[in-house]
């Protein structure tokens, strides 16, 4: 036998497990990413909707990566949003990432609880079962929670505003909408 043909037969054969897996890729479809700062004399939102994040699911659990540029986000206040640009070290560390393993199974259930590891300002801030909702129609699940950061999680001093720093907590609000690829 020709020895060409003995070697596509022996990939041929090595690639049929592969094919047979049931790994499936996700991707970030659409997102609404929104901070909250609180000040005793205002409140103030952080919107960013430039998040892009994809998924990989195999052997029964999923890995998924988020990431959303820091300068993306905005308050309406251009003057803000440059100091909260300096405050958050984004011209040094540009992105903010977020990561979470969960089992494949956990799509089954409207309720998910996961544990995240949030990179921004230079440090790295994990969270327990954080809750989030889903609803999944068809091949897109739609997610959404809160996120209970805070300043200090990443080290970040407090910005003041007539000498009176802005609370600690900033809770993320999250709403992403993931498309099942394969």
């Amino acid at each position: 036998m020709n020895i060409k043909i003995k070697i596509w037969i022996a990939l041929s054969l090595l690639g049929v497990p592969v094919l047979a897996q049931t790994d499936s890729q996700w991707v970030l479809e659409q997102s609404t990413l929104t901070y909250h700062v609180s000040h005793p004399l205002h409140q103030v939102e952080g919107v960013t909707h430039a998040a892009k994040g994809k998924g990989i699911c195999h052997a029964g659990a999923c890995d998924l990566l988020i990431a959303v540029p820091v300068k993306s986000f905005e308050s309406g206040d251009s003057n803000r949003d440059l100091h909260t640009l300096q405050v958050a070290r984004g011209g040094q560390f540009p992105m903010v990432t977020v990561r979470t393993h969960l089992p494949e199974d956990a799509s089954a259930s409207t309720t998910i609880h996961a544990d995240l590891e949030v990179q921004f300002a230079g440090q790295v801030a994990k969270y327990s079962q954080i809750p989030f909702q889903q609803v999944t129609q068809g091949t897109e699940t739609r997610i959404s929670g809160t996120i209970p950061t805070t300043l200090s999680d990443f080290k970040i001093d407090p910005p003041s505003l007539l000498a009176i720093p802005v609370k600690n907590e900033i809770p993320v609000r999250v709403e992403m909408t993931w498309r099942r690829e394969k």
